[in-house]
């Protein structure tokens, strides 16, 4: 059997890489398109300005980079060049410009600053009367659109130039801003029009013909006119524009369609532009930096003959994206012996897509044109989307054995050793505990059906001694079997009276088992659960938490439905490695190993789980039993569930932090690689949490920024905004298949306890981000009391929540909407920043709201309390046996 699936995961890991190399081979398929021209470029816009240098930051090149700019320029067999200012040193370029042989279209720059405009035309006037190589002149470069000048300001320019020059002078605009103003074509003596359908969102396929029905447009506009294209180009790398999609084999793919149209239609025309400008993009976006035909280190960008491919040397990142893949997928098939081949092709799906998504992240990103603050935000943003990888990892991990299994490893034992039959000190701590409930507690307790028992009630710290001298009463009346501790004060908190309650238990006693004082056990617990004891190594034997008033209200319904997850399906896949969380009710402990290992941690406030931990650093083993055996109360509120949430989670940062070095670093062998692999797996989702948070403040800033600076600050890029989304969307689907499937339950209490989990982010990410500052918590108690919370108290507990919710949705609502923002009227973002980016991000923002929108629905459902019927009739928990029938 394990042979066949050996042989199994080795022809699953085969056919996905040969799969995944295929679909990169299949994405990046050659297309063929016209050559570069024989001869040269008529035009290029030309900008000389090199990294680091910026117009706006009076940092110009310098004399010797631009001669030698034209100079590769000229050996490209460029015939002219585009300039847009001639101030500092770029007046110089007509003078460089003759010594190659290169003709010079001036550009004299219009903005709202008069006197710099004053100079600009001053010199574009004395440049073109004192160099034979200036052949045109263009005063303003979309200085309309921009709305930088007037139309009478920028005639009074055009016609100084016109009168003082012999060359023809003109303006360069779109296309639709000299329809808009045809009265310019009178004071000009060409049509400079720019032409850049990426602008528009025209989708590369179409838009050279787009650009051939704009020139027809303009020359039936303007007969007589000659037209000069005088700029016109494709980003390499950008935002995506509705349709138009920014990329280097879409660059190459218009320029050759384009350069062959110019050819056939004899266009004159000017490539916009001859080097990248890193700094374009803060005036004009991401894909401002990435027009040129060379990029910033003069290294030519595009493909001028071979076939035009997506991704250039895309077969080097998809043998890397395999080995990446190839490796984790051995490592999971190794350590999951019993996987099924479905569970095996699940697995490798998703691990072949991560290791792609991520190659094809880091390759991107390392293309762009980083500053150190760009580079910084990167790699953060990098390590998040790796640490979201693993916990996806993690999850489908889970997900394939809980479902896909072919059998169990271990087995839980029907019976003892003949005679086996040791005696157990079961502990009950209490603390201010209703009298009614724990003497129910005591009354199950005194039913069971095993002879050889002790129980020991420790109440610590009650203050009324109406609470507690019940309990004590009814101990003296339950008989010797029975002995009751009030201590006060006791320091500790439930360690603190488990450890008091381990020093007075009976010198016979071998094994200790614990239960929380609201649990009522099944008569047959012990005699179930001790056979597993007859195994030496077996230190721990664990029952399910498991809860008897779920059909009390709605919100009581929906919390039990979370709770089983947990205990159906984690525990389950944890306990084939050994490695499962020790709870502190339905537990038994072998009392020589408790001892030795110095009892419970009186530091944490999850010492059941930090027990179990210690103990497996030991070398003991634990078994489960995923049947019920006794069942409690479930919190009586939605500010008692939270809070007992935060404690799970701060608890169990405070033993990741104590116990990092045996969890975390291989050389450390006390653990198993599968036990420090689900103590790791298992608390990544709750760190995630956290990180979660601090992902959604981020948000909520980065998007108040895009609102002040719409022009300065775009949406995060697309590959980052898909990672939560991706996350979001593949955490939910798991929850609804193995619920259905594994939990049994119905389709309304699947969404409950998604509605539940959720509910609870906001708490868990706090508490792991408290943990970070504070090392100790107070051992936050669920009470069993019943207690009548108002409504504006339940809301009030998750004001933050709400608070959250409230800002992710006005952000949303302001990238998309006219809004008042502060003190000045923002117009959202301008419609020239319109992208497919900014929807996804509004889909993130609005996504990320999801689990706060699910905690004032709690809470609301909490301080309404609506029946549980409304959730139908809950499905059946299956025990150990039934799970084994069903994977065989």
């Amino acid at each position: 059997m394990l042979a066949s699936l050996k042989i199994s995961g080795l022809l699953v890991a085969i056919v996905f890489a040969a799969i995944t190399f295929g679909l990169w081979a299949w994405i990046n398929r050659p297309a063929d398109e016209p050559s570069w021209p024989d001869r040269g470029l008529q035009g290029v816009a030309f900008s000389p300005f090199r990294a680091g240098q910026a117009p706006a930051q009076g940092t110009f090149p310098t004399v010797e980079q631009i001669d030698a700019d034209l100079r590769l320029l000229s050996m490209a067999s460029t015939a002219a060049v585009r300039t847009y200012s001639t101030l500092n040193s770029l007046s110089h370029i007509p003078e460089l410009a003759s010594k190659y042989q290169i003709k010079v279209t001036l550009g004299s720059w219009v903005n709202r600053d008069g006197t710099a405009n004053e100079q600009e035309l001053a010199n574009a006037i004395r440049l073109a009367q004192e160099h034979p190589s200036v052949i045109r002149v263009i005063v303003g470069n979309e200085a309309l659109w921009r709305g930088d000048t007037t139309i009478g300001q920028l005639l009074s320019y055009l016609d100084r130039a016109r009168e003082a020059v012999r060359q023809p002078v003109s303006t360069a605009e779109p296309w639709h801003v000299w329809l808009k103003h045809p009265e310019l074509a009178e004071h000009v003596d060409y049509i400079a029009v720019h032409l850049l359908p990426y602008w528009e969102g025209v989708p590369v396929d179409i838009a050279v013909e787009y650009l051939s029905e704009r020139m027809e447009e303009l020359h039936r506009a303007f007969p007589g006119k000659q037209i000069i294209i005088a700029e016109v180009g494709w980003p390499s790398d950008g935002r995506t524009r509705e349709a138009a999609v920014a990329s280097s084999s879409n660059q190459s793919l218009f320029l050759r369609r384009f350069l062959r149209k110019a050819k056939q239609e004899g266009y004159v025309y000017y490539i916009v532009e001859a080097f990248d400008q890193p700094w374009k993009a803060r005036e004009e976006g991401t894909a401002g930096a990435y027009w040129g035909l060379y990029n910033v280190n003069r290294e030519p960008k595009l493909t001028f003959v071979e076939p035009i491919v997506r991704v250039p040397g895309w077969r080097k990142l998809a043998a890397i994206s395999v080995s990446i893949a190839a490796l984790l997928l051995g490592l999971f098939f190794v350590h999951s012996k019993t996987l099924g081949t479905r569970g095996r092709s699940f697995l490798a799906v998703v691990v072949y897509s991560a290791a792609t998504a991520l190659v094809l992240v880091v390759y991107d990103y390392s293309q762009k044109y980083l500053t150190i603050a760009s580079a910084l935000i990167g790699i953060v943003l990098i390590l998040g989307m790796l640490f979201v990888i693993a916990v996806l990892l993690a999850e489908a991990h889970e997900w394939a054995e809980a479902h896909w299994a072919t059998s169990r490893r271990r087995t839980f034992p029907d019976e003892a050793a003949d005679g086996y039959l040791p005696k157990v000190s079961i502990h009950v701590p209490a603390y201010n505990e209703p009298a009614a409930m724990l003497i129910e507690t005591l009354d199950a307790l005194d039913r069971l059906e095993y002879p050889n028992y002790e129980i020991i009630v420790v109440d610590n710290n009650t203050k009324d001694v109406s609470v507690w001298q019940p309990v004590e009463a009814h101990c003296a009346r339950l008989g010797e079997r029975f002995r009751f501790f009030h201590v006060e004060p006791l320091s500790g908190f439930k360690a603190g009276a488990l450890n008091f309650a381990l020093k007075h238990t009976a010198a016979d006693v071998e094994l200790i088992a614990v239960i929380d004082s609201d649990y009522k056990v099944e008569a047959n617990w012990l005699k179930d659960l001790i056979p597993a004891f007859g195994d030496a190594k077996t230190a721990i034997v664990q029952a399910p938490q498991d809860y008897r008033d779920g059909d009390e209200n709605l919100f009581k319904a929906m919390c039990y439905a979370e709770y089983r997850g947990f205990f159906q399906i984690g525990m389950v896949t944890r306990n084939e490695r050994n490695a499962i969380i020790q709870h502190g009710t339905m537990t038994l402990v072998r009392r020589e190993v408790l001892q030795r290992i110095e009892g419970w941690a009186e530091w944490c406030i999850t010492e059941d789980a930090e027990l179990g931990l210690r103990i497996f650093e030991h070398g003991y083993e634990a078994q489960y039993l995923p049947k019920s055996y006794g069942r409690g109360l479930i919190p009586e509120s939605f500010i008692d569930y939270k809070k007992q949430r935060f404690r799970w989670a701060f608890g169990a940062m405070q033993i990741l932090r104590v116990h990092a070095r045996a969890l975390l670093w291989p050389a450390d062998m006390r653990l198993t690689s599968g036990q420090r692999y689900h103590f790791i797996a298992g608390w990544l989702p709750w760190a995630a949490d956290g990180f979660n948070l601090l992902f959604n403040a981020a948000a909520i800033a980065w998007s108040i920024a895009m609102l002040v600076a719409p022009h300065r600050i775009e949406p995060p890029l697309v590959m980052f905004s898909l990672v939560p989304v991706a996350m979001f969307t593949f955490r939910l689907v798991k929850l609804a298949h193995l619920y259905v499937s594994r939990v049994g339950a119905n389709v309304r209490e699947t969404l409950a306890a998604a509605i539940a989990g959720l509910a609870l982010a906001h708490t868990i990410g706090t508490a792991v981000l408290k943990s970070l500052f504070v090392r100790k918590q107070p051992f936050l108690r669920t009470p069993k009391n019943k207690i009548e919370h108002a409504f504006g108290e339940i809301l009030g507990a998750s004001k933050q929540e709400i608070a959250m919710l409230v800002a992710l949705l006005a952000c949303a609502y302001a990238l998309t909407h006219e809004i008042p923002f502060g003190t000045s009227y923002f117009p959202g973002i301008p419609e020239e920043l319109q992208s497919g980016d900014l929807s996804l991000w509004v889909a993130v923002l609005l996504i990320q709201s999801v689990p706060y929108a699910a905690s004032f629905v709690v809470a609301s459902i909490s301080a309404l309390s609506p029946p549980a019927s409304w959730l139908g009739k809950a499905g059946a928990p299956s025990d150990v046996r039934d799970t084994q029938e069903k994977v065989t």
